[in-house]
């Protein structure tokens, strides 16, 4: 009886011990997978007006491009935005999608350009003479 009891007592232990280790290892897991992220806000100017604006969460080094796909659907021919949440550029009327971060126009594609912690990236939908 004695050894049934100290078997019990061994079981909850250790069942106890590896509980609280599982949750000191997720809550690290957690803590380096924030680090490890960038908050980017994204703003579509359609017609001169601020159309919608969205923030998103992408991996530190992610593109341009990876934020604005996880937030609208976005469709591009030869690595130029061509539509973006249903909005499409109109070549005949010379009305294309150009983008700026942080108030400075991009010197890379979307596809390229990297994003950082707190970036603000407006794309426009205007003519271009």
């Amino acid at each position: 009886m004695k050894k049934n009891k100290l078997s019990v007592l061994a079981g909850i232990a250790t069942i106890f011990t590896f509980t609280i280790a599982g949750y000191g290892s997720t809550q690290n897991v957690q803590q380096v997978d924030a680090a490890s992220k960038v908050r980017v806000t994204y703003t579509l100017k359609v017609n001169n007006k601020n159309y919608k604006t969205k923030s998103v969460k992408v991996p530190k080094h992610s593109t341009v491009m990876r934020g604005l796909k996880k937030l609208w659907k976005v469709k591009s021919t030869d690595g130029f935005i061509t539509s973006i949440d249903g909005k499409s550029q109109n070549k005949a009327k010379k009305v294309y999608w150009t983008y700026t971060i942080n108030g400075k126009f991009a010197s890379k594609g979307a596809a390229e350009q990297k994003v950082a912690n707190k970036d603000k990236v407006k794309f426009t939908l205007a003519k271009i003479d």
